[in-house]
């Protein structure tokens, strides 16, 4: 009997990445709860990919049935259940603040049936919210105006509802349950988050979408803005930190506050009833964020946990071993290759450092890379995911919601500006490796190359998905298509998708929508308000006063802004925040559209590496051991070359594919000359050897001749590059030598 060839899904190399990472603050259910919290989040999922694809169980059936949702459904209401039912699950599913397992919780039942009584307004608010729906239906006019319409939703849905969303809210910060165990004030956001939901719903179905913004838009509108205002905050809290939440409260007070400031930051009076019934509306939490996460977010997410339930996940990860693994440096190079394609898809820098760096990270430190070094290559990879066609972390399809320029046209620009900033990552990693004389990993330590390729057909859903898009079908049709492609090759594999698997694909899609989702929601608050307030078109205003100065002065600041703006924040957010403020400003500079938009979109995507808030560094730095500062320090230089490439764009459009297919070659060919100086110079390894410092700014200076793109300057930059290389080569410059100041004592 001959001993079987290992399974390449069966190696550990690639064990763990497609588990489901556990939060501090996550609820770990057992029991009856455990089956109803995941049939909930199952049903949401599967319910966004019925909605999406229009289809019902009315229409497999022939059956009508009651109070179940018709397909297509309404966008303003499937953007309100959508966000809804991630309140509910979220509240359930994330604990106000993290446990801590090795502690008994002490629990206060007073606070317990404080909760138990503030359900009882809670619920009289959702009563109230369907009674109206039935006094409409029976015929009763609803307008703004009417002194008896005014008392019913203060007093009968809008008082009950502040104060048990108040209440409940405040309630949470103190209360204290067992991780198994539902808290009461968390299922009492939730019936408030529907309670929000039934009442809009019912008033948007009638005239009164279009008085928002007006005298004549109820009451009810701006109180039940307001309660759902103050839960999305709430649930962005739990699920990604403070910074969005202080971000989303600042812009809040600039509404009322901005009248008193001077300068471009005036804004005119607004009440906060006129506010708040524009805000949940597509001019804010329901416009362009929570449109694309109602539909392509959260169908890439569920694509994402079927790639994770038929353990595709794993194959991407060991083909990237068998691929890279042998080189020097070997498991960095397998970070920038699994990252950027995982990260691709997951659309968050942090998230997707915890899921693949939990492996990468300490094959880097075994194989000789330092702590930070090893944390840093990690989240430059992972981040550069979110820049990656053809999903981009599905910021390619936000931008397509907020430009109207073609998803396609999106994917193709993105090609060279992905290309460079891995290739100049590789060449980064590539040199820090030489330098410290590092070896790639043994044979026996690694996945076989030609058993991997005999499972090349894992890559189908990705391909399948690519050439969807490319034929014209829809962004929904082809994501579709390549998640069913996912459950359909895992009948070839060892880990073949049945029911329960499908299951449960769509069980961890629905858990992890809620992250994205809440910060989509929040970002549309930010862009309501930039949008109510004007803000955005005085920031315009400025940035054209700074381009009568210098237009790179111009382009300096906005990179700063859009930098500042994304710290702390995903990807979707932090773009939708930076094109609202920065993009329009730029367009009126004479920038064109799509370099104006990727421009923003490069530097919202940075901030993940940029110090001091660099969410991907600090999520690297807590697996790898290192200080989180020296990490993003590392990152921020390992990812150096998206800072220039943006300014590519504006130098050089050719770089998005816009010129000549001759004009479009030699900058793809000058551009990557130059990242590879680049790379040399700030790593001080030059064509296989140490550099001297000022052989290294000679490199630096040859790289940003040849990225700006001119014949001229490209041909200074090869001039300069040839003369390092004669230096180098001639004279044998001593590396450690530094710069002496003649004359000091």
């Amino acid at each position: 009997m001959t001993a079987r060839e290992p399974d390449p899904m069966d190696l550990a190399i690639a064990d763990g990445v497609d588990d489901e990472a556990i939060e501090t603050n996550r609820r770990l259910y057992q029991g009856w709860r455990f089956y109803a919290v995941s049939a909930l989040a199952t049903i949401y999922a599967a319910f966004h990919m019925a909605a999406l694809n229009g289809v019902s169980i009315s229409d497999w059936t022939g059956i009508e049935i009651p109070f179940l949702p018709t397909f297509p459904m309404e966008t303003w209401n499937f953007r309100i259940v959508h966000v809804a039912g991630a309140l509910f699950l979220g509240f359930i599913l994330f604990a106000s603040t993290a446990f801590d397992d090795e502690r008994e919780v002490r629990e206060r039942p007073v606070l317990n049936w404080l909760a138990v009584a503030l359900m009882l307004p809670a619920l009289f608010s959702l009563g109230a919210a369907i009674w109206f729906a039935f006094q409409i239906a029976g015929g009763l006019t609803w307008n703004g105006i009417d002194a008896t319409i005014q008392f019913w939703e203060i007093w009968y849905f809008g008082v009950p509802l502040m104060v048990a969303t108040a209440g409940g809210i405040v309630l949470s910060w103190f209360h204290r349950r067992r991780r198994d165990a539902v808290a009461p004030t968390d299922l009492l956001l939730g019936v408030c988050g529907f309670a929000v939901a039934a009442y809009l719903i019912t008033i948007y179905g009638t005239l009164m979408r279009n008085s928002t913004g007006t005298p004549f838009a109820p009451i009810g509108i701006s109180l039940a803005a307001l309660a759902g205002t103050l839960l999305i905050m709430e649930l962005t809290r739990r699920v990604a930190g403070l910074a969005l939440v202080i971000i989303a409260t600042v812009f809040l007070a600039y509404v009322f506050l901005g009248h008193y400031l001077p300068g471009f930051l005036n804004s005119p009076e607004i009440g906060w009833a006129r506010f708040f019934s524009q805000v949940y509306t597509d001019a804010g939490i329901l416009g362009p964020t929570t449109a694309v996460s109602s539909t392509y977010i959260i169908l890439f997410i569920i694509f994402a946990a079927f790639l994770q339930a038929s353990k595709v996940g794993d194959y991407f990860v060991n083909f990237a071993f068998a691929a890279a693994g042998r080189a020097r440096g070997g498991p960095a190079k397998v970070a920038i290759f699994a990252s950027g394609l995982m990260g691709m898809i997951n659309g968050t820098s942090a998230g997707n450092v915890v899921a693949t760096g939990s492996l990468t990270i300490p094959l880097m430190k075994k194989v000789g890379y330092k702590k930070q070094t090893s944390g840093a290559v990690e989240a430059a990879a992972s981040t550069g995911g979110q820049i990656m066609p053809p999903i981009m972390g599905a910021g390619a399809f936000i931008m397509a919601e907020i430009t109207g320029i073609p998803y396609t046209d999106i994917a193709i620009a993105a090609i060279i500006p992905a290309v460079l900033y891995f290739v100049s990552v590789y060449f980064m990693v590539d040199f820090e490796a030489a330098k410290l004389g590092m070896r790639g990993m043994r044979d026996d330590e690694l996945p076989r190359v030609k058993t991997m390729a005999k499972r090349a057909f894992l890559f189908l859903p990705i391909i399948i998905l690519i050439a969807a898009l490319f034929m014209g079908y829809s962004v929904i049709r082809a994501g579709t298509l390549a998640t069913i492609s996912a459950a359909v090759v895992s009948w070839l594999t060892p880990y073949r998708m049945g029911l329960p698997s499908i299951v449960k694909a769509f069980e961890l899609a629905g858990i992890m929508s809620i992250q994205i989702i809440a910060v989509c929601a929040c970002a549309g608050i930010i862009v309501g308000v930039i949008s109510l307030t004007g803000v955005g078109a005085r920031f315009s205003n400025l940035l054209l006063g700074l381009a009568g100065v210098s237009q790179l002065l111009a382009l300096f600041f906005a990179m700063c802004i859009a930098i500042l703006l994304g710290m702390g924040m995903p990807t979707t957010a932090a773009y939708a925040v930076a094109a609202s403020v920065v993009a329009p400003g730029l367009v009126e500079l004479g920038i064109p559209t799509l370099t104006a938009h990727f421009f923003v979109f490069y530097f919202a995507v940075l901030s993940a590496i940029t110090p001091p808030v660099a969410l991907a560094s600090y999520a690297a730095a807590g697996i790898s051991g290192a200080n989180p500062m020296e990490t993003s320090v590392a990152s921020f230089k390992i990812g150096i070359a998206a800072f220039i490439v943006p300014f590519m764009f504006f130098y050089n459009s050719a770089i998005l594919m816009e010129g000549t297919w001759f004009e479009v070659l030699r900058a793809a060919v000058t551009a990557t000359v130059g990242v590879f100086l680049l790379s040399a110079g700030v790593q001080g390894w030059f064509l296989g050897g140490r550099a001297a410092w000022f052989v290294r700014v000679g490199l630096i200076a040859a790289a940003l001749f040849m990225i700006e793109g001119g014949w001229t300057t490209d041909l200074i930059g090869i001039g300069l590059a040839a003369a390092g290389w004669l230096v180098q080569r001639v004279f044998h410059p001593d590396p450690d030598a530094r710069l002496e100041v003649k004359g000091a004592d």
